[in-house]
């Protein structure tokens, strides 16, 4: 467990925000001296809708794609793209997607030169990127000592302290035993943040009970509207770095990321430079190489604090790549062949605002419960050059319970915020998913809301806001009086509806009473109004010979 001093944030109500700056840099001694070694496999050991990411980039650059699957992957979508495809396991991912044995036998199988890990699974494993240079294959990310060392919280802090990059105080001892923890707690003063698991803790009073939270949670989250700011970071292997400017990811429910954005709304450009400067400096410290992102806690003072370092591709590397121009992950296989950079900072700018929302199959009436099953029709929205789907499962794929159940990243692009968010929801009323539960009505509610069309964003929007974005559904007293009047009609209406093809007008079934048959020109139409205390309601049905109304009064 850490615990880091918040008070200073909170006094002043703080927003929390995913600012993710990814650096490109290296970290090799040689670094001027890097060799370039040519990439024409490679294999990615992943799976999903990153899979088919980089396979996608890979067939751009000339390169062949091997994929790794699992049983229920077998005739998933990033296995058809690839060129070659290896079975490494049974469902479960300690047998599968986290078997580096499996992995590496693969490549060394098809003779792949390098291994994309994507994110997740082995991407910021130590051992696997040390595997991997003991195999003489290129693993397209960070050293190995650079996922170490920002793995380490205590170590991260301390070389991003010395590197001089902003963080926030607080206890990263060794001695974890809650009376320890506590004493170190009361010494920092409250309100502290308690890691792994991210709990606020307002007060002495609670602090065992947060402190178990944060112990089974093991999920990053804050609390009280705090923003998480992200700042991507990439470098070479010629000591070269860059940032790529941030993005917000600060709307989360289960401490999850649901829609991220770049760049970060109210962000000045002279705070976005020194959060980029910071960025910079932080994978310089550590000799990095590859994409990274650097997480930030920005309080409304725009005053900023190193939180961790992502040693990875993030999920939401779209929005940058659209606000830059650039594909973050063609940028990844050249720096690890040993290019340098395409692009120095002076190239880059911001251009325009990027949003992505995140479909997931969950249901978020239900505390956003995952769900899984079969896509038996799945819409998206006309692909256009500022509209992107990021997807790894086709109309009639299953959305499996073992693993993540997002379906696609819906990625937008617009010339100004407004504009993308105008963009976002259009898009999102073409999104139409039949088979299970989705989070698309949820995200349209969400990206409606006044507060988040203001840029007013932060980690607990969601809570702050449930009553916004869950209204309570009641039907109408009379929207049940209508429903049984509609039945009633129904029913008379398929008396009259024989009545009219047996040609027979001495029919014993013919309607009487308050009911009457007429023929007029034919127009299909039915109405039910409510009128008060009483109820009226007329259909018509169009027969061959004309139309029949129907009047009932109840």
């Amino acid at each position: 467990m850490h615990i880091n001093k918040l008070g200073t944030l909170l006094k002043s109500p703080y927003y929390a925000r995913n600012v993710t700056w990814s650096v490109c840099s290296g970290n090799q001694k040689c670094h001027t001296q890097a060799k370039i070694q040519p990439i024409k496999k490679v294999l990615i050991a992943n799976r999903g809708e990153i899979a088919c990411r980089v396979i996608r980039t890979a067939r751009k650059m000339g390169i062949e794609s091997v994929a790794v699957f699992s049983d229920p992957d077998r005739n998933s979508l990033h296995v058809s793209m690839a060129d070659e495809a290896y079975y490494i396991g049974p469902a479960a991912v300690q047998q599968s997607y986290l078997r580096s044995d499996k992995v590496l036998k693969a490549a060394k199988e098809s003779r792949a030169q390098a291994i994309h890990p994507g994110y997740g699974f082995l991407s910021e494993n130590t051992e696997f990127a040390e595997s991997c240079e003991k195999e003489n294959i290129i693993f397209i990310g960070p050293p190995a000592s650079a996922i170490r060392d920002m793995g380490i919280k205590s170590t991260s802090k301390y070389i991003m302290s010395s590197a001089g990059v902003p963080v926030v105080g607080g206890y990263h001892g060794e001695e974890q035993s809650p009376e320890k923890l506590f004493e170190e707690a009361k010494k920092i003063g409250f309100p502290v943040m308690i890691k792994a698991g991210m709990r606020i803790c307002m007060s002495e009073k609670e602090f065992m009970s947060q402190l178990n939270s944060a112990k089974t949670e093991g999920m990053k989250s804050f609390g009280d509207e705090v923003m998480l700011i992200e700042k991507y970071v990439f470098g070479d292997k010629h000591d070269n770095y860059v940032y790529l400017f941030e993005r917000d990811c600060s709307v989360q429910r289960r401490h999850q990321k649901i829609i991220e954005e770049a760049p970060a709304p109210g962000v000045t450009s002279e705070v976005r430079k020194r959060l980029g400067e910071s960025a910079v400096k932080a994978a310089r410290a550590v000799n990095y190489v590859g994409a990274g992102t650097v997480e930030f806690i920005l309080d409304r003072n725009y005053d900023f604090y190193f939180m961790e370092m992502n040693t990875r591709l993030q999920v939401e590397h779209p929005v940058t790549e659209m606000i830059t121009g650039t594909d973050l992950v063609e940028w990844q296989i050249r720096v690890a062949s040993g290019e340098r950079l395409p692009m120095t900072q002076e190239d880059l700018s911001v251009n325009g605002h990027s949003f992505e929302g995140r479909i997931y199959a969950e249901n978020p009436e239900n505390n956003f419960l995952p769900g899984a099953g079969v896509l038996k029709r799945m819409a998206v929205p006309t692909l256009q050059p500022h509209i992107r789907i990021e997807t790894g499962v086709r109309e009639a794929d299953e959305v499996s319970v073992h693993y993540d159940p997002m379906i696609a990243k819906l990625v937008v692009w617009g010339k100004d915020r407004q504009s993308a968010l105008t963009r976002l929801a259009a898009a999102l009323n073409e999104f139409n998913v039949v088979g299970l539960n989705t989070n698309v009505e949820f995200l349209k509610t969400l990206s409606r809301h006044t507060k988040f069309e203001e840029g007013d964003v932060h980690t607990d929007f969601i809570p702050q806001h449930y009553e916004d974005l869950f209204p309570v559904k009641e039907t109408p007293s009379s929207d049940y009086c209508k429903a049984a009047l509609a039945i009633i009609l129904r029913e008379e209406l398929e008396g009259a509806k024989s009545v009219a093809t047996s040609l027979d007008p001495s029919s014993p079934f013919r309607p009487g009473g308050g009911l009457s048959i007429t023929f007029s020109q034919p127009q299909p139409k039915l109405t039910i109004d409510h009128l008060g205390k009483g109820l009226s309601g007329q259909s018509r049905w169009s027969s061959p010979n004309g139309q029949v109304s129907l009047k009932k009064s109840v």
